[in-house]
């Protein structure tokens, strides 16, 4: 086994492989590659496969799998696209950003990190004979550096060299280190599932995102309906014919409730048997969610009890008295509850519609949800009910057969309901079993309209409808709520994006790109601002910075700032000088806020790079393969010392080299150290350096563009931004080039 690479191996990475190749099976191996290697192989959503006898690969050890990816994914293809297949009949390895492994694959866990990538999967191969496929989960932010690959490559190979050992001279059995998984979970589903049976216990899976809901013939007899003939499994029955009509809002209620909180939950309700007998059911299950921690699944057991003492009925009207209209007016009252929970966490429209689609669609019950919003007079749909679904097309003929109805319903401010045997909304192949069509009033202002559809026909008794129309006005109450933050939203990062440059200069001797995104907490508005300044003596001034705060005060004091600094440098003062100003003209403002800065200025002609910074993170000088941050003295930030003197340093850019400045929000994240963070920046950087050394002036601008929308993705990819971020990217070419260009 060749364990030489370009680099000299670590410490640590020399005592993962000493200890790889004492392991004695794939569990220790899978254990000693997340205990001993590299801190950024985070662990979660970490696999180890083997080829079988009949040449595919089984999960031989795994950890941080859920039960439902342990088990789909035990059994692989080798000629499928999962990656585990892909990498091992490619023989290079695989990477997954996490936007690809929310869906088919494994969901796994950025750990303390969230870059482009999310997995990274390695064939092993001995001697060109395939053995398996090992896939570890990544903390990298952004690309992950070549020698990073390059180390997992290696422990790779000393996994293959010693699985290989074992499988042709050892037959070892070693303990299974705490946290792994091995294939005998596989092996333990016999005997899983004869106790499930001996329980009585019926098993179901619910996709979120079609809605397809799948039972086992248990199931069925769980509820007294008659199991399917044609397998084990068939699409489950609607709930509102089999759940006793004063315990189903309590039911909705309680999945409401679950799906908004994620994980297990239980339930127990009565079901009412074709022959009046009530059975009370418990059902326990958990909800599973995708990387975006929007809920996809849930899986679960149905197991019946005894019969209850109460009285039976076989209907929701027969023999109700007046205390049970009560208690059923109070079970609505928890489904409209939980409802109002889910949506008082909304904050933006999309937040609304999101809430409605995963939570409200699927605790009702529904098939489908198309909602329209008033813009201007007309409807139009803003949310499809199936995000990524394979129904988007057919959803969206859904709205424009209903549009007619939902304008109807809108002018006439009353609810219209579809029961057996009704007229559907457009006609034709997608006209819905039962449907029902909200106004959307609040405040007297007409807000929208909203089409709940069912795959089953259904009765919509008086406390039905009651509850629909009330679930109306708290939907349009959020949505009026959302849409008055959003313009707020809308008009605060219009204020911030008038302050910044609408276009960078066209400068002799560099090509440069910049990038700006706003915060996703709070008032998503912020201080940070950049500008490429024209200079008198025909430098070229590069400006970054960052005031304190996230509200309109911030905002405004970078205006003034930015106007200030301009004039300053534009007056012919070098950067050290330009930053002293500056800072005394922020402390005599009214204000008590402070700002960090960085300026540099650049001689196309000759390269010679001049600079000063004020508590701002120092640039990054990116060249022919690598990268690293330019050493820069920093000072005080403006407004803190305003009769400091600031350090002018000087540096040389060559032609071809490039420069990244940014705020700090671009890398800093909450669960990782900050220099941790800048580190794996800079490793990404080093890559698109190796990638890059080719390209030539006329290809400069496409490739710097590609940086920043690579850097500016890694930070859209994370769940929350707290901060705003800013980046200015500046590559020199010859001063020949720019006159062709």
């Amino acid at each position: 086994m060749d364990l030489t690479s370009s680099r000299p191996a670590t410490r640590t990475e020399l005592r993962c492989v000493r200890l790889l190749l004492r392991c004695t099976g794939a569990a220790e191996l899978l254990a000693t590659v997340l205990t001993e290697g590299p801190g950024w192989i985070t662990g979660e959503g970490s696999a180890l496969y083997l080829l079988d006898s009949d040449g595919m690969l089984r999960l031989a050890a795994s950890h941080g799998l859920p039960d439902w990816a342990h088990e789909r994914y035990n059994l692989v293809d080798p000629t499928s696209d999962l990656p585990a297949a892909l990498a091992l009949r490619r023989r290079e390895t695989v990477l997954l950003s996490p936007d690809r492994t929310r869906g088919d694959q494994p969901g796994t866990n950025h750990g303390r990190g969230t870059g482009l990538v999310a997995l990274a999967v390695m064939p092993l191969v001995v001697d060109g004979v395939p053995i398996g496929a090992l896939a570890v989960a990544l903390a990298h932010r952004g690309t992950v550096p070549q020698r990073d690959v390059e180390t997992l490559e290696t422990i790779a190979e000393a996994c293959a060299h010693r699985l290989s050992h074992l499988i042709d001279h050892v037959q070892a059995a070693s303990p299974v280190p705490e946290g792994i998984r091995t294939a005998s979970y596989q092996g333990d589903r016999p005997l899983l599932s004869l106790a499930v049976r001996a329980a009585g216990a019926g098993a179901f899976e619910r996709d979120l995102v079609t809605g397809e809901t799948t039972w086992d013939s248990r199931a069925y007899q769980v509820v007294g309906l008659p199991p399917p003939p044609e397998g084990d499994t068939a699409p489950a029955p609607d709930l509102s014919r089999v759940v006793h009509p004063e315990d189903l809002p309590d039911l909705q209620a309680g999945m409401a409730d679950a799906l908004a909180a994620g994980g297990p939950y239980r339930l127990d309700y009565r079901v009412v048997h074709a022959d009046g007998t009530i059975i009370r059911v418990d059902e326990s299950g958990e909800v599973m969610r995708d990387l975006h921690g929007r809920p996809v699944r849930i899986a679960g057991l149905l197991t019946a009890r005894d019969r209850p003492a109460y009285p039976e009925r076989s209907g929701p009207e027969e023999g109700v008295e007046p205390s049970a209209d009560a208690s059923r007016a109070g079970t609505r009252s928890l489904l409209l509850l939980s409802l109002t929970r889910a949506l008082s966490r909304a904050v933006t429209v999309r937040d609304v519609t999101t809430t409605l689609t995963d939570i409200a669609r699927p605790a009702l019950g529904a098939a489908s949800v198309v909602l329209d919003l008033v813009d201007e007079g007309r409807l139009l749909p803003v949310s499809p009910a199936v995000y990524g679904g394979p129904y988007r097309s057919e959803l969206n003929r859904l709205h424009e057969l209903s549009a007619g109805v939902m304008q109807q319903s809108l002018a006439r401010a009353v609810p219209l309901f579809s029961e057996e045997d009704g007229p559907g909304p457009g006609g034709g192949r997608l006209t819905p079993s039962a449907w029902a069509v909200l106004p959307l009033v609040a405040s007297g202002r007409q807000v929208g309209s909203c089409l709940i559809t069912f795959d089953t026909a259904r009765i919509f008794s008086r406390e039905d409808r009651t509850m629909y129309s009330a679930f109306a006005g708290i939907l349009a109450q959020s949505l009026e709520r959302a849409r008055l933050y959003d313009i707020h939203h809308h008009r605060a990062t219009e204020l911030q994006r008038a302050m910044l440059p609408r276009s960078l200069p066209r400068l002799a001797g560099i090509v440069s790109t910049a990038r700006y995104l706003p915060g996703t907490e709070g008032m998503q508005i912020g201080g940070d601002w950049y500008d490429l300044l024209r200079l008198p003596d025909g430098a070229v001034g590069l400006v970054i910075g960052d005031v304190q705060g996230h509200n309109a005060e911030a905002s405004a004091v970078m205006g003034q700032l930015r106007s200030g600094l301009r004039a300053y440098a534009t007056d012919g003062h070098d950067p050290a000088a330009t930053l002293a100003r500056t800072s005394r003209l922020l402390a005599e403002l009214d204000t008590d806020l402070f700002a960090t800065c960085l300026y540099l200025t650049l001689d196309p002609a000759t390269g010679t790079l001049r600079g000063a910074r004020a508590g701002h993170p120092p640039p990054i000088r990116i060249s022919g393969g690598s990268a690293s941050e330019l050493e820069l003295p920093g000072g005080p930030p403006l407004g803190v010392a305003p009769g400091w003197t600031y350090q002018l340093t000087v540096h040389g850019l060559a032609v071809g080299e490039t420069l990244l400045t940014y705020t700090d929000g671009l890398v800093e994240d909450r669960g990782e150290d900050y220099d941790d963070s800048v580190r794996r920046m800079v490793g990404g950087l080093e890559l698109w350096a190796r990638q890059s050394a080719g390209v030539g002036a006329d290809g400069a601008q496409d490739s710097l563009e590609g940086l920043a929308e690579a850097l500016t993705l890694n930070v859209t990819q994370r769940n929350s931004r707290p901060d705003d971020v800013a980046l200015l990217l500046l590559h020199r070419i010859s001063t020949d080039a720019a006159t062709r260009r």
